[in-house]
């Protein structure tokens, strides 16, 4: 009987080792083979573990979403392939038609727009509300809501949302609180211990921490719903990359001290930008003069994360002037990367917005988001003091 496995065309297992890989294999295979039919029918009801379609799980999946389950204090979380497809896997899979969403009005861009014009076209009714004022989001409750999606610090102003009021009137009322925690972070913040239903992230930020990953994560505290947001995930393709899961567990080996570098720079930076001619105001959480002050200092204890947002006294041309001058820094609508780098909100993440829409969010043209990266602090504050310079001579 001919044993020539060599002339097959599948490839060959791996050699037997006694030891083990200190690095996280990288799995890319889309299928994986079952030995029987007995066998696959043990795996989907669940009685064994074992993968079949990469679009249903993969391992490199597995691990990422098992490394942030335990820094969020919650089990079942599922990795999607962006971070805009968690936030869609929430309010498309956990909807229906006649239902009603609020969301934050200070969410990021793309957010907004999924609530304010795509939930719309599909019968789901939706409220923009200010999540620091509770008797604002009240008044947008309806019977018919399903829930409430805030982020903990908003994106680009770093409002810092009344989640504690907020738990407490979902409580009270039925409505799932959703939380995009992907500012904050876990190591600034984990909302599950403060009340939230469901906790959202872009692992593209600062989890992953290298601009090469995009990848999303979502999470439910009540396991029925983390099961309808998996199969939604599933059926719909929201499947992660196995490389970009692979390279996103390698970037969160490293979050908590990147994290903590970032933070301390971007404290000492908020303060320079505060005293820089040119500069109209700055904003970040563990200042004096932040309007939310109190509250961060409640929900973050002392922490202010590593963005910093701030205004020029100019317009348009002096935020060019500013970009231009910035030498080093990537001028980029991202966020969490190990360098610096800026956002531009008017022309990148709201743009979608009226320009009386971005005036009303305090939005003008010469309004910068700053992640604040792992440059020496004196060097960084250096490029900011020179580019606030050539800003002011052309204001």
């Amino acid at each position: 009987m001919r044993n020539d496995k060599g002339s097959l065309v599948r490839p060959m297992p791996l050699p037997h080792s006694a030891s083990t890989p200190v690095v996280t294999p990288l799995s890319p295979s889309v299928v994986y083979a079952s030995e029987t039919p007995d066998a696959l029918d043990a795996q989907y009801e669940g009685r064994v573990h074992g993968y079949t379609y990469s679009r249903e799980g993969h391992p490199n999946a597995d691990v990422v979403a098992a490394r942030l389950d335990a820094m969020e204090g919650v089990a079942g979380g599922v990795v999607t392939g962006s971070g805009m497809a968690a936030v869609s896997a929430v309010l498309l899979g956990l909807t229906k038609a006649g239902d009603h969403v609020i969301g934050g009005n200070q969410l990021y861009g793309r957010s907004l727009r999924l609530i304010a014009e795509d939930l719309p076209r599909l019968g789901i009714a939706t409220t923009l509300a200010d999540p620091g004022d509770l008797d604002a989001i009240r008044a947008a409750i309806r019977p018919e809501t399903r829930m409430i999606l805030v982020e903990v610090v908003s994106n680009p102003t770093l409002a810092v949302a009344d989640i504690a009021g907020l738990a407490a009137l979902c409580k009270e009322t039925g409505v799932l609180l959703v939380v995009d925690n992907t500012f904050t972070t876990p190591r600034g913040f984990r909302p599950f211990d403060h009340g939230a239903d469901i906790v959202i992230h872009s692992i593209t930020k600062l989890l992953a921490g290298h601009s090469d990953v995009m990848l999303g994560y979502v999470a439910a505290r009540d396991p029925e719903l983390a099961e309808r947001l998996r199969i939604f995930s599933v059926t719909t393709g929201l499947t992660p990359s196995p490389f970009d899961c692979w390279l996103a567990e390698r970037g969160m080996l490293t979050f908590d001290l990147r994290f903590e570098r970032a933070q301390q720079t971007a404290a000492l930076l908020a303060d320079h930008l505060a005293g820089l001619k040119g500069v109209r105001r700055v904003i970040y959480p563990t200042r004096t003069d932040h309007p939310d002050r109190a509250r961060a200092q409640e929900l973050l204890r002392g922490q202010g994360c590593n963005m910093v947002s701030f205004e020029l006294t100019g317009g348009r041309d002096a935020a060019n002037a500013f970009a231009r001058a910035a030498d080093g820094l990537a001028f980029a609508p991202t966020l969490g990367d190990v360098g610096t780098t800026l956002s531009h909100p008017a022309s990148s993440s709201h743009r979608a917005l009226t320009a009386d829409r971005r005036a009303e969010l305090g939005l003008s043209e010469g309004f910068f988001r700053v992640s604040v990266g792992l440059e020496e602090p004196e060097a960084l504050l250096a490029i900011f003091s020179d580019a606030v310079a050539a800003a002011a001579d052309v204001s």
